[in-house]
């Protein structure tokens, strides 16, 4: 491709979106061929398409599931794209799969105001904060979610194919979707070990009852605790923050950044791009224990240093 260094490729998708025998009988040869030549590079296979999409799509996912199982496929890419009520309800999913066989990735996904591919989709904020619902389970499952990735990444407001998309644009400027803004919190807040996380004094929350997802990681380098706290709820929620195995925060460089909005029909545009965006500020508490609110239908991140 021009490039006379090698890219140093991590990863290879062997087929996207493909199903049935076919695709495992071509699928077999193309790994065979690869990993005598870069036995380095981790290889993807595909479970066709979303099952709610296609006639017999939930069988073809069973059995392509069967078939990597058995072929020992390092790495099995799924594919999302459902109403916002799906995303507050699975955020769950992965807790249950199993972790000796196959890693996952979350290849394309994308909460559908309307339905698949209708024309009519919108990137409102519920959308957004269904996906940040989603999303603190891929990160407390990420011993077995190795890479997720939103989809379709860019649209032209005038000619598009799909939507929702991340970012739009005209011939002159571009915003992100609050959709981007989600993405951007999480990946901008990653920490190196996940922490375990109990919220108390509520029902698992879903689509039908709303209330806190949470999520948490530790930044070995920083010496920070970051906390992620989505609140499906129409109404703020004061809740008790308690952090175990720490006697003190430290003043220094701790912060919180909330992502909301008013109504969960809102949504960036060409004319207001930032209605939707992170507004980050200070966290001054030194007590590892403390009460927080999360405001109404919002994505909050704590960033709570441990040491100096």
């Amino acid at each position: 491709m021009g490039h006379k260094e090698p890219f140093h490729l991590k990863y290879l998708g062997v087929g996207n979106e493909q199903w049935g025998p076919q695709y495992v009988e071509r699928y077999v040869p193309f790994v065979k061929a690869l990993k005598e030549k870069y036995p380095e590079v981790q290889l993807i296979a595909a479970t066709g398409s979303d099952p709610t999409i296609f006639p017999n799509g939930a069988k073809e996912v069973e059995f392509l599931w069967g078939q990597w199982r058995e072929l020992k496929a390092e790495i099995v890419d799924e594919h999302f794209y459902r109403q916002p009520d799906w995303f507050f309800d699975n955020a769950r999913l992965y807790d249950s799969y199993e972790r000796t066989g196959q890693k996952v990735f979350v290849g394309e996904y994308a909460a559908q105001s309307v339905g698949v591919a209708s024309p009519d989709n919108r990137n409102s904020w519920k959308c957004a904060l269904a996906e940040a619902a989603f999303m603190t389970g891929l990160e407390r499952n990420a011993d077995l979610v190795v890479m997720s990735c939103y989809a379709p990444l860019f649209g032209h407001e005038a000619r598009w194919q799909w939507r929702p998309d991340l970012i739009w644009y005209d011939n002159l400027q571009s915003y992100g979707s609050a959709n981007y803004y989600v993405q951007q919190l999480f990946s901008l807040n990653r920490g190196d070990v996940v922490l375990p996380v109990e919220v108390g004094g509520q029902e698992p929350p879903s689509s039908r009852q709303p209330g806190l997802y949470a999520t948490s990681s530790r930044d070995m380098e920083q010496g920070e605790i970051i906390v992620k706290v989505v609140n499906s709820a129409p109404q703020a929620v004061t809740a008790e923050v308690r952090i175990e195995g720490i006697k003190q925060l430290s003043r220094n460089k701790s912060s919180v950044t909330v992502l909301s909005a008013a109504s969960l029909t809102d949504e960036n545009s060409l004319a207001e791009p930032k209605k939707i965006a992170p507004v980050s500020s200070p966290w001054k508490g030194t007590d590892p224990s403390f009460p927080h609110t999360f405001p109404a239908y919002s994505v909050s991140v704590l960033r709570l240093r441990t040491r100096n």
